[in-house]
């Protein structure tokens, strides 16, 4: 009886590498249309690898839409870098802001919308959510430094809530998918939103 060679055998580890990559790009394609919980099958057909495989490489739904949540957080992670942050004049700082995360959005949305359903339960993807969330609110909290360090520190940690609550990605779900509203509009809101809760007065009472 003949053994596999390391020709053989590396053979074998690239064929399984590029249906793994088949295989979790087709969960991705379904996410963007909109298919949060596609069965193995789905799955398989859009990947073009057999059933067999797909169940060889992931035992059960839940650990491949995992696989591909892990995924696509982590290449999405060059998204999350704000250009210049902290620098320049506040209505800068401001604009080039709104246009990150409405950028982030467009890039993430599938995948947000995902890790949010019942895909996303797993504590490794609600953990890497969680740790996404405390980037963007650390993010937030260097970008506006100069008037967040101007406030008392409980109307501070108050704006610093409003802004993570105004960009949160369910708000700009509300605004881009409940609501229609055009990206110009929806910037509008934001923009908006984002300077009042910047230029606000501490409430009576707190002092400086």
């Amino acid at each position: 009886m003949s053994h596999p060679g390391p020709n053989d055998v590396d053979g074998r580890r690239a064929r399984r590498h590029r249906n793994t990559d088949a295989v979790l790009d087709a969960v991705h394609e379904l996410f963007v249309e909109g298919h949060l919980l596609p069965t193995v099958e789905d799955v398989a057909r859009r990947s073009g690898v057999s059933l067999r495989s797909v169940y060889r490489y992931f035992p059960d739904r839940d650990q491949l839409l995992v696989a591909a949540l892990g995924r696509r957080l982590k290449v999405a992670e060059q998204h999350f870098e704000l250009p210049g942050l902290g620098q320049g004049s506040l209505e800068e700082r401001i604009d080039r802001f709104v246009d990150h995360r409405l950028s982030l959005y467009d890039k993430i949305a599938p995948t947000v919308r995902a890790a949010l359903s019942p895909a996303g339960g797993a504590p490794g993807i609600a953990r890497a959510v969680e740790q996404r969330k405390r980037q963007l609110s650390e993010q937030s909290r260097v970008h506006f430094a100069p008037e967040l360090e101007a406030f008392p520190a409980g109307h501070a940690a108050d704006v610093l809530a409003g802004i993570d609550l105004l960009f949160q990605f369910e708000s700009v779900e509300l605004l881009r998918v409940e609501r229609g509203l055009s990206l110009e509009r929806a910037r509008r809101v934001l923009v908006t939103g984002l300077r009042a809760l910047l230029t606000s007065h501490p409430a009576r009472g707190e002092s400086v």
